[in-house]
């Protein structure tokens, strides 16, 4: 018989949390690719604690953290490619805090043409056999961290930061796929 919280609807939050621990578990060699891009893709798609749970219980982790760290101001955007392409491009108001999830597929991210909302913005890339690009314009401050275990991570700007110009925080997790920055194309 199922338990009264397994019932419990998740949050997207909860989805991200199960999706990390899934990412720590195959860097550790303990899940396969394969098994980490389909338990991903599953925890995206889950609406109860149970179903996450499930995806889990086979790792020596808590299934559901119990004490979640305090909310930040805004929820991070995500962007998620999973077997598939997404984009973001012209004129959009980059959020403070975005998220983008690239798992067998391509996420693209143009900033050239975008406002940042915030002197200091922070994208989190996971990438497992998938890519990420990201177009930064001339005089933004990027700083790029974070494993690459079988990938790349790269940045390809030449040029110098603006003084008290806006910082672009890049933290990635990569696992046989790549993230690259670098600055727009030229038309």
């Amino acid at each position: 018989m199922e338990d009264e919280a397994d019932r419990v609807r998740v949050s997207d939050r909860e989805r991200e949390q199960v999706v990390d621990l899934l990412g720590r578990a195959a860097a550790e060699g303990r899940l396969t690719l394969d098994e980490y891009a389909d338990r991903a893709a599953d925890a995206h798609a889950a609406q109860t604690r149970g179903e996450l749970a499930k995806l889990t219980d086979d790792l020596p982790v808590p299934a559901v953290p119990t004490a979640l760290a305090p909310l930040p101001s805004q929820p991070p955007v995500r962007m998620v490619a999973v077997f598939g392409n997404e984009s973001r491009k012209g004129h959009w108001v980059v959020p403070a805090h975005l998220r983008t999830y690239s798992v067998f597929g391509d996420c693209h991210l143009e900033l050239q043409e975008a406002q940042l909302q915030a002197p200091l913005t922070t994208i989190e890339v996971t990438a497992v056999f998938g890519a990420a690009t990201i177009f930064v314009p001339e005089g933004v401050e990027v700083r790029l961290t974070g494993p690459a275990v079988f990938g790349s991570k790269e940045s390809k700007l030449r040029g110098m930061p603006r003084p008290g110009g806006p910082v672009l925080e890049v933290k990635v997790k990569v696992v046989f796929g790549s993230v690259t920055v670098r600055p727009p194309r030229k038309r």
